[in-house]
């Protein structure tokens, strides 16, 4: 049986809707949809694309750190964004985490998302050999 563990980051959709940050399942780990949620639950730098990417990726970080992972481990990521006009705002963030060790992504325009003020949400997947 593959071992199973959980991150949580406390944003508070996580107990309402039933849903942890992220799962690594043996050396598979998978990062729900982060949204740019500020330290108090409020949404993080309304209107700046860049800065939203940026803290979605932060806490997609923190994530893959509290599972003994990296971002250099992650192999995929997926972009939802609100106005993909701004695709250049949410591509930088994304290679400024990630330009020595890009994964495969996919950045698509989306409705909406849980908040108005959110420009994106990105989630990602990695792989890490365990030791």
């Amino acid at each position: 049986m593959t071992p199973v563990s959980r991150a949580y980051s406390h944003a508070p959709w996580e107990t309402e809707v039933g849903y942890c940050r992220a799962v690594r399942a043996g050396d598979h780990i998978y990062v729900t949809g982060t949204a740019p949620v500020a330290d108090d639950g409020g949404v993080f730098a309304p209107g700046d694309g860049y800065a939203q990417a940026r803290r979605c990726l932060e806490i997609i970080r923190k994530a893959l750190n509290d599972l003994g992972a990296g971002l250099e481990h992650v192999v995929r990521t997926r972009m939802f964004v609100t106005d993909i006009k701004r695709w250049p705002e949410f591509g930088r963030a994304h290679r400024e985490f990630f330009a020595t060790h890009p994964p495969a992504t996919t950045m698509v325009e989306v409705r909406a998302l849980i908040h108005p003020d959110m420009l994106i949400e990105i989630e990602a997947d990695a792989v890490c050999v365990s030791l």
